[in-house]
């Protein structure tokens, strides 16, 4: 599977502010390149956390986009997938609506209640690790189920758990023009973070766009035992 990992930063790195508030990073230009990236995956996946935060629709907005993957024999959208190791994710959630098929990948130690109410609510509820979502674990069902390319959008601490398990293919940034601040504040990559065998990352390209500049990334190298 081809993962590509996208994400919006402050200047410092931030994600969204220390209260985890919704920060409107880009403009125009790039929630374009966003859209037309989902055009192209088959899943768009986030953590539980930026679903509770941000409560996000992870659908293609452009009606050409759409009417090009009908055209292509696939699904006018491309499927949803949310990491909630504990089942999470509001049963009200917009992830949960039908525009788009959706995947809960949840742990053995999440609750059945919760689990059976979410496939009530209209998810797939895939069952990934013992007591956390295993990334290699998940990803190897979502295979199963068709995804053969993953578009990764937050937050902090599941990309750093892919990261982590070596996962990750593509890394693309846009990094707006605003300083956030805040030791709380998610980053990029949250988690544990590394402290030897860092990922290695090559530049493919910088773009400017909006009032700030977009970052491609290459991942070159992976942390030892990935």
């Amino acid at each position: 599977m081809y993962v590509h990992v996208n994400a919006a930063t402050s200047a410092d790195g931030k994600l969204a502010s220390r209260d985890r508030s919704q920060l409107r990073i880009s403009g125009p230009e790039d929630f374009d390149r966003v859209d037309a990236i989902r055009a192209d995956s088959d899943a768009v996946a986030v953590g539980v956390g930026t679903v509770l935060a941000d409560d996000p629709s992870l659908t293609v907005t452009d009606e050409e986009r759409v009417a090009d993957r009908r055209a292509d024999g696939g699904s006018p959208q491309p499927a949803r997938v949310v990491f909630d190791s504990r089942a999470r994710t509001p049963t009200d959630a917009v992830v949960l609506d039908d525009a788009a098929t959706t995947y809960v990948l949840v742990a053995e130690a999440a609750p059945e209640p919760r689990r059976e109410a979410l496939a009530a609510a209209g998810a797939a509820v895939l069952v990934a690790g013992t007591e956390r979502v295993a990334p290699a674990t998940g990803l190897a069902a979502l295979a199963d189920r068709g995804v053969d390319r993953l578009m990764v959008e937050g937050g902090g601490e599941l990309i750093f758990s892919l990261f982590e398990a070596g996962l990750v293919d593509e890394l693309t940034v846009y990094v707006g023009a605003m300083v956030v601040g805040g030791r709380g504040a998610p980053t990029l990559a949250d988690g544990e973070g590394f402290v030897e065998a860092f990922p290695e990352l090559s530049l493919d390209g910088v773009e400017r766009l909006d009032d700030g500049v977009l970052l491609r990334w290459t991942v070159e190298g992976q942390p030892d035992g990935a």
